[in-house]
């Protein structure tokens, strides 16, 4: 039985430059941002929260899906996976939740979902890794229900 789905999306690629939180899309992070976005749409269901980050590339990237969003600070470049995981309201929330965010933070996210370990699992320019939070029996446990590229769409 799920309890929860979360998804966990890397902004796309963005410009060099400073100050960090400005930084905006290229051309190709837009690109992959409109292919995400139409997998995406096709799979995420209506209720579906969406939370950003504050920084120009994910406030870019999340625009791509044309849906409704919230900007979360907590969600932030450099931000903590307890945050996200807070802010998402992980596994209790109930519900999918979608989080446009950053490297390390995501990849540290999935690493603790999935192996309990503090390691930091690498997470594509624009990837979306989609977890499932379930109950079998007493036990709850983290599903990786999809992990992929925008390059493979």
């Amino acid at each position: 039985m799920a309890l929860m789905d979360l998804i966990l999306w890397r902004h796309a690629e963005a410009e060099e430059g400073s100050p960090d939180i400005q930084r905006a899309l290229t051309e190709k992070g837009h690109k992959q941002a409109k292919k995400m976005a139409q997998w995406l749409k096709a799979r995420l269901p209506e209720d579906a929260r969406i939370l950003v980050s504050p920084a120009v590339r994910a406030q870019q990237t999340a625009s791509a899906l044309m849906q409704d969003f919230i900007t979360v600070d907590e969600i932030a470049p450099e931000a903590t996976p307890q945050a996200v995981l807070k802010a998402a309201g992980w596994p209790r929330a109930g519900g999918t939740v979608l989080i446009v965010g950053h490297q390390p933070t995501l990849g540290r996210v999935i690493g603790q979902l999935l192996t309990q370990e503090n390691e930091s699992w690498s997470v594509k320019k624009g990837a979306v890794w989609w977890l499932c939070n379930r109950k079998r029996g007493n036990t709850s446990e983290t599903i990786l229900r999809a992990s992929i590229a925008p390059d493979l769409l």
